[in-house]
């Protein structure tokens, strides 16, 4: 054998060595695991069902569930929930104070206040301090028969030794005319009608005494009572009276009846309490026209419009005189003829405020016996208020 003879058997020996170790190694990497820098493609996986068709528990634990997060929604968009406002809570309103009557009694109290600081100032009592009180009481205009009566009272004290200084005078005055006020009876009544009637408040008075306005106030706060009011506008000879009256109505939600200018005032109060019974209303406030007590066929249809306001189904529970506190002893005239023709129970002294003639309330209620209701301080409907003897003789005498 020669030499090229073995060198091709090498050859062939190599070549089919080298093909063994291929074969191998082809054979033992089929057994080996994924590379971990190429991992195998998985199966793209199973997402969720839609709420509506719940997976099944064979479903659920044989597949990868994937929850995908929500997309961020925009505020206000129809898929964000609106969030829950608090409701508000509108704030209570502040009760309305009460007017003081000391304060808005300013000029009665100063007209007066002079005099009583020169009786103090005297220390004893002499003449001159009876002339300076009497002085004082009918500047008030508390009228000659009272003031009378209060120092006539007062000198007899003072002879028996039972007042002796000028503060125990001045003390026992104050005191004396508190016990003139007391007891009376001021409350605006309200009565139990049977079923299809209506309590009827009437307000008369002389013209330019604030009556019109004075109803308006009454019917706003008898509304924030709760009661339904009707107003009926009974002053058919004034044009602006329905107009001024219906203004009021608008503010507290009262009705108004009117009728014809120049028309019956009786026909308008009787209109009035037929409309307020068939709406099962509380109360009809009547106007009526102003007119001068000296004048008798006036005073006699007052007498009808209060016949007329007491007939089924209405029932006249108040009759109220409206009286300028600034018209003084005039007042008290006026008084007594109104109180024979409608029977008036009571009296509102408006415009007190402006006026030094506050001692007007002690001729009306003790010389006619007529309870003064209601004072008005001020141009607010707080303004008009109830009245208070004693708060009102405390401002009369500065303390």
């Amino acid at each position: 054998m020669n030499a090229q003879n073995i060198l091709l058997i090498l050859l062939g020996v190599t070549l089919v060595f080298g093909l063994g170790v291929v074969v191998l190694n082809r054979r033992s990497g089929s057994n080996e695991p994924t590379s971990r820098t190429a991992p195998r493609p998985s199966a793209e996986p199973r997402t969720t069902p839609p709420p509506s068709v719940p997976p099944t528990r064979e479903e659920t634990s044989a597949a990868t569930v994937t929850i995908e997060p929500e997309p961020e929604s925009e505020p206000g968009s129809k898929s964000e929930p609106e969030p829950e406002l608090e409701p508000e809570i509108e704030p209570e309103p502040e009760p309305v104070a009460r007017p003081s009557i000391r304060e808005r009694m300013a000029r009665t109290a100063t007209a007066m206040a002079g005099v009583f600081g020169g009786v103090r100032a005297r220390g004893g009592i002499t003449s001159d301090t009876w002339d300076d009180l009497e002085e004082a009481l009918l500047k008030a205009d508390v009228g000659v028969g009272v003031t009378d009566a209060l120092l006539d009272g007062l000198r007899a004290r003072v002879k028996a030794k039972e007042i002796d200084t000028a503060d125990g005078l001045l003390a026992a005055l104050q005191s004396d005319m508190s016990a003139r006020l007391a007891g009376a009876d001021r409350a605006l009544h309200m009565e139990a009608v049977p079923e299809g009637h209506v309590n009827v408040w009437l307000f008369v008075g002389v013209n330019g005494v604030g009556k019109t306005t004075t109803i308006g106030k009454v019917a706003a706060q008898q509304a924030a009572l709760g009661r339904s009011v009707v107003l009926a506008a009974g002053d058919t000879f004034r044009a602006a009276a329905a107009e001024q009256l219906g203004t009021w109505a608008e503010r507290s939600g009262a009705e108004l009846v009117r009728g014809n200018e120049g028309g019956d005032p009786s026909a308008v109060i009787f209109d009035g309490v037929q409309r307020a019974a068939a709406k099962g209303s509380d109360l009809v406030l009547g106007d009526t026209a102003g007119r001068l007590q000296n004048k008798s066929n006036l005073m006699d249809e007052l007498r009808k419009v209060r016949r007329v306001a007491g007939r089924e189904p209405g029932v006249v529970t108040e009759v109220l005189l409206v009286i300028d506190a600034t018209t003084g002893q005039n007042g008290l005239a006026q008084a007594r003829e109104f109180a024979e023709a409608a029977g008036v129970t009571g009296v509102v002294l408006s415009k007190l405020d402006g006026s030094a003639k506050g001692g007007i309330v002690f001729a009306i209620e003790t010389e006619l016996g007529i309870p003064v209701k209601l004072v008005g301080l001020g141009e607010t409907i707080a303004d008009l208020t109830e009245f208070e003897p004693g708060e009102f003789v405390a401002a009369l005498f500065g303390n």
